[in-house]
């Protein structure tokens, strides 16, 4: 049957965080935040519990612990963030976000704290003179232990197996570095005697916190105990020719204990086809990217690491480049016989120091004389560079000149550059062909920009844009280009503008830069909304759609057509308006469908779809039901299922739903019509209990919504049966739990952020179980008229148990469990008893509690083993003064024994006897809606 509560529904995101993993039990939650604390390596899982309606969504964030690490610059979007093997820059705080369009987003953190500890370490100093070979007598020595670890460590210093304090020998001193706040210990021998030569140890602890044990470590001070000396068996720098092996060995001289070497490079990690062995270091066929200063460091922990370095220099010889500069005291760029005219080459080089250059005319040798002036740039001002002036030009000076480039050392091959002088050499020139400039293309096309250079020899040609504040499409400011030919691939509507090519000086004349303007205009097809619109609509109604233009180019030629599937309905042409519109003047089953209006100019076509129905939208779960699952016999149970209709009106009434059931993995589906009267009001939400469902089978469910013009959108979910029982006191009914109507006074339903502003201070929570201050607790108010003595009794629902097994005990056992806040100095009492159903005179008390417990919520939890159905009531009992308000929250029944060290020592077991095997975790009461059916 079909039972509907007409209640808004609608409602904004509400979170809170739960934890489950591997937690450590320490300081869990405090009321300025909530902290869960985890060991280094174990798992953390925090889940997200959300309400409101529609179904939130969930994102999980983080910010701080390190860099902003934000799961690999991704969030987690579902409501359980598990990170296995844990580390220590992964603490920090998470955020969960829930949004669902209604209100404010919802958003609770935790922040998480990675506790770790490492193995000490112990390092030797010496008062005076570092540089001492060795520890003699009459010296202050110091030993300084330092771990890392969080929570700060606890130190403690043996000598051999005695227990070193302060005080308790005059030639020791213990203390801390004030500036190392509290993560160093150091252990100052003075004026060292005999006795002070043994094994010293250091014990690094953090009190078993998170199980972590301590860890020690051991140093041996002797009258050898020196610090590391070494030499490296290399030159300083190291020049090889690249192909080369090279094998760098460093030696120690001097360390007791023996240093241990290690291989650092400056420029960041080691190659990777380094090979270690000990103190040598080998690098097989040598590039120039291995270039740079290897270190070798030794270290024992006593003094300063010995630290001795060299620099390897792979020889190199790249980008060769020429230019002629016509005779500088003329304004003409040409060369002209009787003036003069320089040619210069320039290479890089490593070593520069071991550059040559040679000159030749027409293959042969050339010397520096008064007419031919052979020169080497200054290397601070133009480094690599050679300048050949040839004086007073002549016919006969017509020809190739080659400079050649070389290294001393050799094994590098020469670079040689041939630059010709003839009446031919000219100047460059630069234009744009006429069908280049403006240069039209479409969006994702392959274009070219040309610039046709001209003169001998052609400099390389310089791209860049006219607004010279924009980037190149290869995100560079400029290009370099030999023929004067700029490629882009893949245009798009950003590269429509002016672009500048221009000479450079190399490999051409050092004269006024040439440069010519070319114009690149982009054409795109229209941008145009709606891109998909969903109408939905009842039969013989009229629906108009619109499709408009937001941007295009060209502008011009704007033409329209509406389709439906690929049938023809209307095409047009744009005139001054932006915007086309199709109407259908009576909707029938024929023209549901998806319309395309196609916007088309020269460069393509923008779409707007629209799908049409005379279907009612899907209906939507409602997951925030109060406990939906309950059983009334051992095999089977039921489920509340609920949902509200999305826009029930959108169509035509909704006449009945189509229901769809299925164990999951199974193909076949198992339907039902249920019965709607009336109308269904936006947000209301309709019920719906399924029954005789098989423990513990989940199911799917799909619900379809009908009218008088058929079938709707369906939706489907999965429901999953569960052995347990919990109440937060979030929902408007408390969970079904009722006010005694034989006590003195009530319980309130109370959240920290809703309570009156004239509470009793020193008193109460600040906030509900969870850390939350908007999240709902029960609690009794002291405050007057109350008087001492007087009781508020809370009643659960009933809960109904199967009955007993004929063939002997189940040995089955149920933990029932709540949270207490017992805060004040007036605090009284706090009692729970069970009531077995048919037994109401009788109740047996389960647990009890007196007194102020502090600013804290403990946690309580007993096991129960009911023979009959049965209800729990709390208690609570005003003391002798105001300061007395007892709360309690999250009360949940779960199958199965609680666990033994979380059992409290005062705990009462109820008197009853036998097993139960199967709870009930709804009130009875509720399987009376199954036989109703009302509105």
């Amino acid at each position: 049957m079909l039972t509907a509560l007409s209640l808004v529904l609608a409602a904004p995101p509400t979170v809170r965080i739960v934890h489950s993993g591997l937690a450590c039990n320490i300081e869990e939650e405090r009321y300025s935040e909530r902290v869960y604390t985890i060991r280094e390596g174990e798992t953390l899982e925090l889940t997200c519990l959300v309400t409101g309606h529609p179904r939130p969504q969930i994102r999980w964030t983080k910010t701080a612990g390190s860099a902003s690490d934000r799961f690999q610059d991704s969030s987690v979007f579902n409501e359980t963030l598990r990170i296995s093997n844990i580390q220590r820059h992964q603490g920090g705080r998470y955020y969960c976000k829930a949004e669902n369009g209604l209100g404010s987003p919802a958003i609770k953190s935790i922040r998480v704290d990675v506790y770790y500890l490492d193995d000490p370490v112990v390092t030797v100093h010496q008062s005076i003179g570092e540089a001492k070979e060795q520890f003699y007598y009459e010296r202050t020595v110091f030993l300084r232990c330092v771990a890392n670890s969080n929570p700060p460590v606890r130190y403690s210093w043996r000598r051999g197996q005695e227990v070193l304090l302060q005080g308790s020998d005059k030639g020791v001193e213990i203390y801390e570095p004030f500036f190392t706040q509290g993560e160093t210990k150091i252990l100052k021998l003075k004026n060292l005697r005999p006795q002070d030569y043994a094994n010293y140890s250091c014990i690094a602890s953090v009190r078993n916190v998170c199980s972590i044990p301590d860890k020690m470590v051991s140093f041996r001070l002797s009258n050898k105990t020196a610090s590391p000396s070494i030499k490296l068996l290399v030159d300083d720098p190291i020049v090889v020719n690249p192909g080369e092996a090279i094998t760098l060995v460093c030696v120690t001289t001097g360390g007791e204990p023996a240093p241990s070497l290690t291989w650092v490079r400056s420029a960041g990690v080691l190659p990777e086809k380094t090979v270690l062995n000990g103190g040598t270091l080998t690098i097989p066929a040598i590039t120039s990217e291995d270039a740079g200063t290897y270190s070798c460091i030794a270290n024992n922990n006593v003094g300063n690491p010995a630290k001795k370095s060299t620099n390897i220099i792979v020889r190199a010889l790249k980008k060769g480049r020429f230019w002629i500069t016509p005779d500088p005291y003329h304004k003409d760029d040409n060369i002209q016989i009787g003036r003069e005219v320089k040619i210069s080459c320039q290479v890089e080089a490593i070593p520069s120091e071991e550059l040559t250059f040679s000159w030749f005319k027409n293959g042969r040798p050339l010397r520096s004389s008064e007419r031919m002036v052979i020169t080497q740039t200054d290397p601070d001002v133009s480094p690599g560079t050679t300048n050949l002036d040839i004086i007073d030009l002549k016919f006969t000076d017509f020809g190739t000149y080659t400079c050649v480039a070389s290294l001393k050392g050799g094994g590098i091959s020469d670079i040689s550059i041939d630059v010709n002088i003839s009446s031919s050499t000219v100047p460059p020139n630069l234009t744009v062909p006429q069908e280049k400039s403006p240069l039209v293309t479409r969006e994702g096309d392959t274009i070219e920009l040309q610039c046709q250079v001209t003169g001998k020899p052609k400099p390389i040609i310089l791209w860049s844009r006219a607004d010279k504040e924009v980037a190149m499409p290869d995100g560079g400011m400029q290009t370099e280009s030999y023929d004067g030919i700029l490629r882009i691939v893949n245009v798009s509507r950003e590269m429509t503008g002016t672009y500048r090519c221009q000479t450079s000086q190399y490999n051409g004349f050092n004269v006024k830069p040439r440069e010519a303007l070319v114009q690149l205009i982009v054409q795109y097809p229209p941008a145009v909304e709606p891109t998909f619109l969903e109408i939905r609509q009842g039969q013989g109604r009229s629906i108009t759609m619109s499709c408009r233009v937001l941007r295009a180019y060209p502008t011009r030629v704007l033409t329209y057509e509406w389709r439906l599937g690929t049938k023809l309905l209307r095409t047009g042409q744009f005139d001054m308006q932006d915007s086309t519109e199709y109407t259908i003047g009576s909707l029938s089953r024929d023209s549901y469908g998806i319309y395309n209006c196609n916007i088309i100019n020269e460069a393509g076509a923008g779409r707007c779809s629209f799908l049409v129905t005379g279907k009612a939208y899907a209906p939507e779960f409602y997951y925030d039901t109060y406990n939906p699952l309950w059983q009334n016999r051992p095999r089977v149970y039921s489920y509340s299922l609920q949902w509200t209709q999305m826009n029930p009106d959108a169509v035509d009434r909704i006449l009945a739903y189509r229901l769809g059931i299925r164990q999951a993995g199974q193909q076949r589906w198992w339907e039902q019509e249920i019965t709607v009267n009336g109308n269904i009001q936006k947000g209301e939400l309709i019920t719906y209990n399924l029954t005789e469902l098989i423990k513990p089978e989940a199911y799917e469910v799909r619900l379809t919504p009908i009218t008088r013009f058929g079938e709707g959108d369906s939706t489907i979910r999965v429901i999953k049966y569960s052995g347990e029982f919990h109440c937060g006191f979030e929902d408007g009914n408390i969970c079904l739990f009722t006010q005694d109507d034989t006590d003195n006074f009530d319980w309130t339903k109370q959240s920290t952020a809703t309570r009156d502003t004239k509470y009793t201070p020193n008193t109460g929570p600040n906030a509900d179980r969870t850390g939350s201050k908007e999240g709902f607790y029960m609690y009794i108010e002291t405050s007057r008229p109350r008087l001492e003595g007087e009781k508020a009794r809370l009643v659960s629902p009933v809960f109904s148990v199967a009955p007993k097994n004929p063939y002997g005990a189940t040995n089955t056992a149920y933990c029932f469990s709540f949270y207490y806040h017992m805060y004040g100095q007036h605090i009284g009492s706090l009692n729970v008893y069970l009531r077995l159903k048919g037994q109401t005179a009788i109740e047996n008390p389960l647990w009890s509690s007196s007194g102020n417990k502090g600013q804290h919520w403990n946690q309580a939890r007993v096991n129960i083993n009911p023979p009959t159905s049965f209800q729990l009531i709390f208690e609570g009992i005003r003391g002798p003064g105001i300061e007395g308000d007892i709360a309690i929250d999250d009360v949940s029944i779960v199958e199965g024994e609680c666990m033994k060290s979380d059992q409290p020592a005062n705990n009462l077991r109820s008197g009853a006897v036998g097993t139960l095997e199967h709870i009930r975790l709804i009130p009875v009461i509720i399987l009376m809606s199954v036989l109703s059916h009302q509105r």
